[in-house]
């Protein structure tokens, strides 16, 4: 039996690399899945609703449409982001980049939380897991101020309703990925910005999104129960590294 057997689990951002890897995951796992992303792309879903996730209104129907087709809703895995080359730091950055980066990575979570998990309270409880990012506790003189300020608004909110939610049967965890060889990382960063970004990686290398979605898979499961209002890292170690291994 699959550790997600009779969930139906939302999974924003189902079109980029940790959001398909996480679709096949969790229908690996027994799920029914349900993506949503503003474009359906190749993922292979049980359900696929478009939606602008930073549209308040269209959020909100786009839960009810979901209970409507399903049933109900175990899961939310709030997951859609951007990074642009556009951000970086606070000196440079201009308005607009700064408020489409916050609308898209925090903005958007808000309004799934607000209107996801009242679904999930009527189930009678249900398991929350937001993307937020190993720059939300680790800071980077390659700064990416926004995304960095979104993504450290996802995790502070994650905490904050973990615990306010948790008589009600609902966890709510962050995920923390490090880099992630991705198409979006491959376009944001040059050669030279990779590597120096890899030499403070103890594993050696970039991690997979593949490698997330099994972290997420396994705090969405019944198997993390007692895991809530927790910062889940999957960083390959950077964050508790001062120096990386010459060899090894």
């Amino acid at each position: 039996m699959g550790k997600l057997d009779g969930k139906v689990a939302v999974i924003t951002g189902a079109s980029g690399s940790i959001g398909k890897a996480s679709c096949e995951v969790f229908a690996r796992e027994g799920a029914t899945v349900v993506g949503v992303d503003v474009r359906e792309g190749d993922t292979v879903v049980d359900h696929f609703f478009a939606c602008d996730l930073t549209d308040e209104p269209a959020v909100k129907n786009m839960y009810s449409d979901i209970v409507e087709t399903t049933g109900k809703i175990d899961i939310l895995f709030n997951n859609a982001g951007i990074a642009v080359s556009e951000d970086q730091s606070v000196l440079d950055t201009e308005m607009t980049v700064w408020q489409q980066v916050i609308d898209v990575n925090l903005t958007s979570v808000f309004l799934c939380c607000k209107y996801g998990i009242p679904h999930l309270i009527e189930n009678g409880g249900g398991s929350v897991v937001n993307t937020a990012s190993l720059v939300a506790t680790v800071g980077s003189a390659a700064s990416q101020i926004a995304y960095t300020a979104s993504k450290g608004g996802v995790l502070a909110m994650s905490r904050e309703l973990g615990v306010e939610l948790a008589k009600k049967n609902i966890r709510v965890n962050a995920v923390s990925p490090g880099p992630v060889e991705t198409p979006l990382l491959a376009g944001l960063f040059d050669q030279e910005e990779k590597e120096r970004r890899l030499v403070h990686v103890p594993r050696g290398r970039f991690g997979a999104p593949h490698e997330i979605a099994e972290a997420v898979a396994f705090l969405a499961s019944d198997a993390a129960s007692y895991i809530n209002a927790t910062d889940f890292k999957v960083d390959g170690g950077i964050h508790s590294a001062y120096v990386t291994a010459l060899e090894g």
